[in-house]
């Protein structure tokens, strides 16, 4: 859609629009909408990365937790398919995909959320070897990296929504 039509949305209207652009985030779309005109894509995604860093911790984890587990296959939103399609994710050899499972399973375990990461931006190999590393990363930076991540998925998502 022209991003001018934005402007003019009402609130339902706007959270139906961008209430998945967060994973299971409409509280997002609906906190933000308050703050428009919004002038470009750019002023709409920084006005929603507000209300999620804004927002109280629980929160945010729930924003975490509303991600699939990369290579799990169950469940998966079409834009999540797509997603971990393009990367490489449903097509991995069984024993990378062994790996992942185990890694996703450890990352969950320690962390209390699922493994995040910005698939579209990376192949299997580099989502593989980012999982070995955020594993091992101390709670605090680790739910930072998280949520940087998923706003990095609600940008790209925003730029398919809106020219």
């Amino acid at each position: 859609m022209p991003f001018a039509t934005v402007a003019a949305m009402d609130r339902a209207t706007f959270v139906r629009q961008f209430g998945n652009v967060f994973e299971a985030g409409a509280w997002v779309a609906e906190a933000a909408w308050p703050g428009r005109p919004f002038a470009a894509v750019e002023s709409l995604h920084e006005a929603m990365v507000s209300v999620v860093l804004l927002a109280p911790r629980e929160r945010r984890l729930a924003l975490l937790r509303a991600h699939p587990d990369l290579a799990g296959h169950d469940a998966l939103s079409a834009g999540c398919a797509h997603t971990q399609d393009a990367a490489g994710l449903r097509a991995l050899s069984a024993s990378d995909r062994a790996e992942l499972l185990a890694l996703s399973a450890a990352y969950r375990e320690r962390f209390g959320f699922p493994f995040v990461i910005c698939a579209r931006q990376h192949t299997a190999a580099g989502i593989l070897a980012a999982a070995r590393t955020r594993v091992a990363a101390d709670a605090g930076t680790e739910e930072r990296t998280a949520l940087d991540e998923v706003t990095k998925l609600a940008h790209l998502r925003l730029w398919e929504l809106v020219e």
